[in-house]
């Protein structure tokens, strides 16, 4: 079920809404139970033949995962072995239903074999779940946590605001929030600012990234030679759609999270304002960086066996990563392109330091340029279909082959103007101003929250009561308007469009 659709915010939120807490009156784990079923109920509306497997994998780790528990103290060697299972039990499954048909492909390629492609077809949000349970395992064996309640984990596993495109979660983070008393109860400031949150998050996916995204279509799925102008609008057009898309759909996560008094991990922290390709993945996707940071880069040595066997593993990090995203060589090669950058990054850093160059204010702005430029770049294999489909896309950005334009000896400003439009230029530009110079979502909220506290602890009492009973509710009444018109309005344009990590 699409955030952005009318049976969502019409129907499946306000009963999920509701229901959470009215049955939260009778019991906390009423009040578990309900979510983790609403929760279920949602991820089946998409198809409910996909809902065994989810409900398969989620029964057999919380199994393995109270075994290793069990086994870590008294036991150490075959708990570890119990988790070498678990953890091969997932990966298997991941590659299978994600990655089999690429690899039998890549092999009939390769070779002179004709093994036919099996009918797989991919789970959603298969990558989020699983890898949101391989961090349960390792936690367990770890001893950071420790589940015993076959409902709490369902509703780790399967809460909907992340089940279908993250955040990746953390069980220690998740559901200590879930047990506390005090979030059974409705709240009307989380109210207000959860769905300002959504709203935000509409606005970016409804009106600026599905607006885009056909000029971004236009040249990927196009075919012939192209023009440097042609290449580049579509590289940056599709720059700024994955931009909002997945801004969008992390601060609707977000928002729907608040509404329930759940604080979700922040995960999109305005990237295109890094200065370094370090910076970039410190904003990006941030639960996935840290998982791949926790369970992969650090388990393969981290930076703890020299420099060479540092960017080693920086650059096997990100290919996986590039990998986790899609079965494809066009993923792989976006992966390494990004592990290639951070350890650039990280020599040139060092070597600065060396020589003891202080930063300037001047290096600013070219750090920021060069750093855009390489997300860019790396973003055409990301969008491409094929490889071939991205090299005809870089091509014509290098205008190796380019054709040239017509001549246009004597272009009104209208016919100018004109063009440009028809090219997505103005699309273009806009939101990527947007996302350069304006402060991101979580600012936006975090400046309203410190303004309303402020409002609240005013002397004047009548102030104080207006502030605390009636500006959430109106703000939380004013934002829901505002989500069925950008809906309603949108809808007719573009229609409900999926989300780009959907995908993955």
């Amino acid at each position: 079920m699409l955030f952005n659709s009318f049976a969502f915010v019409l129907g499946f939120l306000p009963i999920a809404f509701a229901g959470y807490f009215l049955t939260s009156r009778l019991s906390g784990q009423a009040g578990v139970a309900f979510l983790a079923l609403a929760s279920l109920a949602f991820y089946s509306y998409w198809d409910w033949r996909l809902t065994p497997l989810l409900v398969a994998s989620i029964l057999i780790n919380y199994a393995i995962g109270a075994a290793i528990s069990c086994w870590r103290d008294a036991d150490p060697p075959r708990a570890k072995t119990v988790l070498t299972g678990g953890l091969v039990l997932n990966l298997s499954a991941l590659v299978y239903f994600k990655y089999m048909n690429w690899m039998i492909g890549t092999l009939n390629q390769t070779t002179s074999s004709n093994i036919s492609i099996m009918k797989v077809v991919l789970p959603l949000g298969i990558s989020f779940y699983t890898f949101t349970q391989i961090a349960f395992l390792v936690d367990s064996y770890k001893g950071k946590v420790k589940e015993r309640n076959i409902r709490n984990y369902f509703l780790f596993v399967t809460y909907f605001p992340h089940l279908i495109a993250g955040p990746v979660l953390h069980h220690a983070e998740m559901m200590p929030q879930f047990a506390d008393p005090s979030n059974k109860k409705p709240n009307l400031s989380n109210i207000a600012f959860g769905m300002a949150l959504f709203l935000m998050g509409v606005v970016k996916k409804v009106v600026i990234a599905d607006s885009v995204a056909p000029f971004a279509d236009r040249i990927f799925d196009g075919h012939g030679a192209l023009g440097a102008a042609a290449a580049w609008s579509g590289a940056l057009a599709y720059s700024a759609q994955i931009y909002f898309d997945f801004s969008g759909y992390t601060d609707m996560a977000l928002g729907l999270s608040r509404l329930f008094n759940i604080r979700l991990p922040l995960n999109f922290d305005s990237p295109y304002k890094a200065q370094s390709i370090v910076d970039f993945w410190r904003r990006w996707h941030m639960s996935l960086s840290r998982f791949l940071r926790d369970y992969l880069y650090i388990p393969l040595g981290g930076n703890r066996l020299g420099f060479l066997r540092r960017y080693a593993n920086l650059f096997a990090t990100m290919v996986l990563g590039g990998m986790w995203h899609g079965a494809g060589w066009t993923f792989l090669i976006w992966g390494a392109l990004h592990g290639a950058f951070l350890v650039v990054n990280h020599a040139a850093t060092a070597l600065r330091e060396r020589l003891g160059i202080a930063w300037r204010a001047w290096m600013g702005p070219f750090a920021w340029a060069t750093t855009f430029l390489a997300v860019v770049v790396s973003f055409v294999f990301f969008r491409a279909n094929s490889l071939a489909a991205a090299l005809r896309v870089l091509d014509g950005m290098a205008a190796f082959s380019a054709p040239h334009p017509p001549a246009i000896p004597h272009e009104t400003t209208a016919a100018l103007l004109g063009r440009i439009a028809d090219e997505g230029w103005a699309w273009i530009a806009g939101p990527l101003a947007l996302a350069f110079l304006a402060p991101n979502s979580q600012q936006i909220i975090a400046w309203a929250e410190a303004r309303l506290t402020e409002f609240a602890r005013a002397p004047r009492p009548s102030t104080r009561d207006f502030s605390r009973n009636f500006a959430p509710l109106a703000f939380a009444g004013f934002a829901t308007t505002m989500i069925l018109f950008v809906i309603s309005l949108t809808g007719i344009r573009h229609g409900v469009s999926p989300f780009i990590y959907f995908n993955f």
